[in-house]
């Protein structure tokens, strides 16, 4: 029986694994994210199936191949925490998820967008410590006749355009690549001119190491209204945290809300009683609620992880009876 060490499974997703389980894999479940300490877990299996964060670097990977296992596939759409010229090297199998419910993402990133924009954090918190003042800072827009930004007009970044589009606001886009179906919901513009419009900008911008690290720096937010709000859902390293924090102080930037950090393993799943392990992450948070973070919740929804769980099921079914999948990873040409 073909055996599959399964990391980062929470609680209540090991139903979801068994219950989707229609090929009979033998699974082995693993509530931690793969690290160098329970690389050992996955003794005996013929294939691991990753999620962001786990640690797939030259070290693990050597100890997979040692041990027989040649399928080192992913549930996510991002694979940057997989070692791709060692798997070359190796000659492992890698394969992804390549997209899932985009409204998992795009709906969070809403909910931030309208939370900075309504100030509902502001005001929550006040009355939660028996404030009930209101202030000239809670007054608000309507989001019916304001302007939003969606830069990265892929699944998810069209999916928030139409859902902000049926609340009646006018939405912006920019992508390199602009699509007819994209054009259904926003009416494309140059970077610079979405920013000088928007009042929410919403990022969904895949993150390509070495070319768009900290996309959103100190030029980025100048063009930016003042009294507008930067969501970012896509990937942490897209955002330069010094320039920001000094944007936020500066009164440049009214808010910001993010889904994402630089070196998450450090820290999804852990609790921190003193300060954050990035000075810079520590300093965000603390000024809350002008700046809300969220601990990369934006796929973990029922939809979003039973598209993962099926599709990585079906990657595992396709490589086993075709020896490849639809959604391999194409891997990088190195020298062996």
């Amino acid at each position: 029986m073909f055996k599959i060490t399964i990391y980062g499974v929470h609680s209540n997703e090991v139903n979801y694994f068994k219950r989707l389980n229609k090929y009979n894999y033998k699974l082995n479940l693993i509530s931690a994210l793969l690290t160098h300490e329970n690389i050992e877990t996955a003794k005996g299996s013929d294939a691991v199936l990753l999620r962001a964060n786990c640690i797939a670097d030259e070290q693990n990977l050597l100890k997979l191949n040692k041990w027989g296992i040649k399928y080192v596939f992913t549930r996510t759409v991002g694979i940057d925490h997989i070692d791709l010229e060692t798997a070359t090297k190796l000659n492992l199998k890698v394969a992804r998820v390549p997209a899932y419910s985009p409204y998992a993402v795009a709906e969070l990133a809403i909910t931030l967008g309208m939370m900075l924009f309504r100030h509902t954090a502001t005001v929550t918190n006040n009355t939660h410590i028996g404030n009930f003042a209101i202030s000239p800072e809670n007054f608000s827009k309507e989001i019916n006749s304001s302007v939003i930004g969606i830069i990265g007009t892929g699944k998810i970044g069209i999916t928030e355009a139409s859902l902000y589009k049926g609340m009646g606001a006018k939405v912006l886009g920019y992508d390199p690549y602009p699509t007819a179906k994209a054009s259904q919901y926003v009416d494309f513009v140059t970077q610079d001119e979405l920013l000088s419009k928007a009042d929410i900008v919403s990022l969904h911008v895949p993150y390509f190491p070495g070319q768009n690290d900290n996309l959103v720096n100190s030029e980025f937010l100048e063009k930016m209204k003042s009294d507008s709000f930067l969501v970012n859902t896509a990937r942490g390293e897209l955002v330069d945290n010094i320039a920001l924090i000094q944007a936020l102080r500066e009164e440049k930037l009214a808010g910001f809300a993010t889904d994402v950090f630089r070196d998450e393993g450090k820290l999804l799943g852990r609790i921190f009683k003193k300060n954050l392990p990035d000075p810079t992450l520590e300093e965000l948070r603390e000024l809350y609620p002008k700046v809300l973070i969220t601990p990369h919740i934006g796929s973990y929804t029922s939809p979003a992880l039973m598209d993962m769980v099926k599709i990585s099921y079906d990657n595992f079914h396709q490589v086993l009876t075709e020896g490849y999948t639809d959604n391999d990873v194409k891997l990088p040409s190195v020298l062996l």
